[in-house]
């Protein structure tokens, strides 16, 4: 029998001719997942390519970030850092559908975890754990690898395209307890409370009405609220999840870690501060890995301009 979400990514609605390259497109993907791991690497990197040099409105945004982030950087330096992490990103695109539509057990062997019993002694408090993340390019294949150990819960934001999203919401509750879309807090709260485990990513822009400003990278940065309090009503500790590719070896590494500091302090600014800290911490150890598409910097302090 076919599940809801099966159900609803062959509905008839979805084979009508305009979804038809979208369907070519997975159709691609899926055949390259099959590949062995240097050549799907290999075909990432070439729509990484292609992205760099077609993409030219997210090109702008990537350069904008790291010319903010990163202002000690020669021109030379930026261009590569811009240029790696479109690469990066085309890579992360065959991860996330081997992540949908592959096996888990056929690519689990090139994942390392340290750090697991950290999140297992954190659920066994009897309480929700916050899996607190970062947008780095590898979140949907190294969810699914932690999830094949420890299952969770995801945060996501749900796209505009009526198939990408049947197909998001496909791949992602094939590996995950379920997905919550990001604006429902109280979704979390309730998931927490009842004792789960959930992904959340706290380094978005969510405009003035949700945030602080606090720093990030030594630029004042729209910073979620909703964390502190959300651990404030459930009480659940914090286990910070990074994770990278690491090209050399050949390998994926995931980094499970207790957030050690006292949070929340009760003190909303620097409650962003210390989150901001975490998360550029896990972007310096690999800055090409991070998502720099998405325009962090978008909602600036009354009176300054679009800096995009």
């Amino acid at each position: 029998m076919l599940s809801v979400n099966q159900s609803r990514l062959i509905s008839f609605e979805y084979m009508h001719p305009r979804y038809w390259p979208a369907w070519i497109g997975v159709a691609l993907l899926r055949l390259i997942c099959l590949m062995p791991l240097r050549i799907r690497w290999r075909c990432g990197s070439l729509i990484g390519r292609l992205g760099f040099l077609l993409a030219k409105k997210r090109r702008h945004i990537v350069s904008r970030n790291i010319d903010l982030c990163f202002p000690k950087f020669s021109k030379a330096e930026k261009h590569q850092l811009v240029r790696d992490n479109f690469l990066s990103s085309g890579i992360s695109i065959i991860e996330t559908a081997l992540a949908w539509f592959g096996r888990t057990e056929d690519f689990i062997d090139i994942v390392d975890i340290d750090g697991l019993e950290v999140l297992r002694e954190a659920k066994s408090q009897g309480r929700g754990v916050m899996l607190l993340g970062v947008h780095l390019s590898t979140l949907d294949f190294c969810g699914a690898a932690l999830a094949y150990h420890q299952p969770f819960d995801v945060m996501y934001r749900k796209n505009k395209n009526s198939l990408f999203q049947a197909i998001m919401t496909y791949g992602r509750e094939r590996n995950f307890n379920s997905a919550i879309e990001r604006n429902n807090i109280r979704g979390v709260i309730k998931r927490l409370k009842q004792g789960g485990i959930v992904w959340y990513g706290p380094d978005q822009d969510y405009g003035h009405k949700h945030s602080v400003f606090a720093d990030f990278f030594g630029l004042p940065t729209a910073t979620l609220t909703a964390t502190p309090r959300i651990i404030r009503i459930t009480e659940s500790p914090i286990v910070v999840f990074t994770h990278y590719r690491d090209l050399t070896k050949g390998r994926y590494r995931i980094n499970l870690q207790r957030l050690s500091a006292n949070y929340p302090t009760g003190e909303d600014g620097a409650d962003a501060l210390l989150i901001n800290q975490v998360v550029e911490q896990a972007i310096r150890q690999a800055p090409e890995q991070y998502w720099w598409l998405h325009r962090r910097f978008k909602t600036r302090p009354n009176g300054e301009s679009n800096w995009y």
